[in-house]
């Protein structure tokens, strides 16, 4: 793992035919989870996992491939060398509508071996269960976020047993592959939100209201794009900003604060960024001032998601199990439960199962009550 944050923990991997080697990253979201459970205490630098220490030891097995997809039976086979290497934590950032025996039988099994494996509910934002969360023997976590309040892409069902950060997480991603978002507007310091997509280049010019974007415009010119959200997408936004001769562009919201947006797969050449709603009508009132809007490379990401909530509590069940290895796999999962904090109705509920995953009351659960508790 050859990243400033991650370098120095113990890591082993396997080799798919299928997926690669295990320590390539096509898509980011592998080296996300893997900085939100071991990046290691760096003073001043990137982030800190949940184990930052570097005596965790970590086994990768890339599932899926650059494009995104893999077979179920390729889950179970990643599960069982996962299991075969010596796993005692299985962490899953993953998930399928369909539920498929082969699976269901290779968790049951590894839980009958003392493996605790833990999966992203899914971000759907409906009652559906997800696969592999949804099997008995694996724990499905669901996403909150910065107030502990349900993200709203999470899915919810009898299934979720419980809850972690899985909103706006920043953790780590391959070296240079993040982006970096900044935007002046006179002698004006904003906070905008990502791009998804942008060009990772400057562009300084004067600021220009390009209302909705939803139409080209040479009136913007050489100049900054300042575009209201709404009516067609971003892509669209920034495709006219650009074909109008502009140099940069800003999509300030329609409803009350902040946002991040992508680009998908369209493709462009100018740096844009987001703002909120009450920074976009501050910046109306600047309009002709020098503006520039910066995207830049960096190490670290923001991403979204129960994949980003499912390393929380993958990494608190390898902390909380390292104080007390006599536990069996099934007391550490109870423990969890048991003394995560409570969060919307009383006791267990479908949003955010027994709650906020918490590793003190956990350790301190076991400390006080042993691990049959």
């Amino acid at each position: 793992m050859q990243h400033e944050d991650l370098n120095g923990n113990s890591v082993t991997g396997e080799f798919d035919s299928g997926t690669g080697w295990w320590y390539t990253d096509e898509n980011h979201h592998g080296s996300h989870v893997a900085g939100t459970i071991a990046a290691i205490n760096n003073s001043g630098v990137g982030v800190v996992g949940v184990n930052s220490n570097k005596q965790l030891k970590l086994h990768i097995v890339k599932v899926f491939n650059a494009a995104g997809w893999a077979y179920s039976s390729t889950l179970a086979t990643a599960a069982n060398k996962c299991g075969a290497a010596g796993a005692n934590v299985i962490s899953m950032s993953l998930g399928g509508s369909r539920k498929v025996r082969t699976e269901d039988r290779a968790f049951a099994s590894l839980a009958s071996n003392g493996v605790l494996s833990i999966a992203a509910a899914g971000n759907d934002g409906t009652v559906a269960a997800s696969y592999p969360a949804g099997y008995a023997s694996v724990m499905s976590v669901a996403a909150i976020d910065e107030n502990k309040q349900w993200a709203t892409f999470s899915q919810y069902n009898s299934k979720v047993e419980i809850a972690a950060p899985g909103v706006n997480v920043l953790s780590t991603v391959p070296m240079g592959a993040g982006s970096k978002s900044a935007l002046t507007v006179g002698s004006t310091t904003y906070a905008p939100g990502g791009m998804d997509g942008s060009p990772k280049v400057t562009a300084t010019a004067p600021l220009a209201d390009f209302g909705l974007g939803d139409a080209v415009n040479s009136a913007v010119a050489g100049k900054v794009c300042l575009i209201a959200r709404g009516t067609i997408d971003f892509a669209t936004k920034v495709s006219n900003c650009q074909a109008s001769g502009g140099v940069g562009a800003v999509v300030f919201n329609n409803v009350s604060g902040g946002f991040g947006a992508t680009l998908g797969t369209t493709v462009t050449t100018i740096p844009s960024v987001t703002a909120s709603d009450t920074e976009g009508a501050a910046m109306k009132l600047q309009l002709g001032q020098s503006a520039t809007v910066a995207v830049t490379s960096t190490n670290y990401a923001f991403f979204d998601g129960t994949s980003m909530a499912t390393p929380h509590v993958s990494a608190v069940a390898a902390l909380v199990w390292s104080y007390f290895p006599a536990c069996t796999a099934a007391q550490i999962r109870s423990t969890l439960g048991k003394s995560a904090e409570d969060l919307g109705g009383t006791g267990r509920d479908t949003k955010f199962g027994f709650g906020l995953v918490r590793a003190r009351a956990a350790y301190d659960r076991i400390s006080t009550l042993g691990c049959n508790n």
